[in-house]
């Protein structure tokens, strides 16, 4: 999943590097892609049907650490529908990665 992530980002028309985040607390997040202006997406990789609130659990540290500079957290699992999880969280199937355009 991650390979897919690194492939991707080369063909984006914005440049990021990706980054794996664990601090000493063990929030862990295993995919954050930063811009050249700081701003950060990060993504989590779940491999589950459903998603539950917990699942943002370092998501949500990571952005009470870095604040403004966080733009967006997906968690990517093997469900089916795109839902939001508040402020700027989301999660997507996994196969949003091989999409284009919006999702409905």
């Amino acid at each position: 999943m991650l390979g897919e992530l690194i492939r991707q980002v080369t063909w984006s028309q914005t440049m990021a590097r990706i980054h794996h985040y664990r601090d000493r607390d063990q929030y862990e997040v295993d995919a954050i892609l930063e811009d050249s202006a700081g701003r950060v997406v990060a993504i989590e990789v779940k491999a589950a049907e459903t998603i539950r609130t917990a699942d943002f659990r370092s998501l949500r540290a990571l952005r009470r650490r870095i604040g403004d500079r966080f733009h967006a957290g997906f968690v990517l699992y093997c469900g089916d529908q795109q839902l939001p999880f508040g402020d700027g969280l989301s999660c997507l199937p996994i196969s949003a990665l091989w999409m284009t355009g919006a999702m409905e």
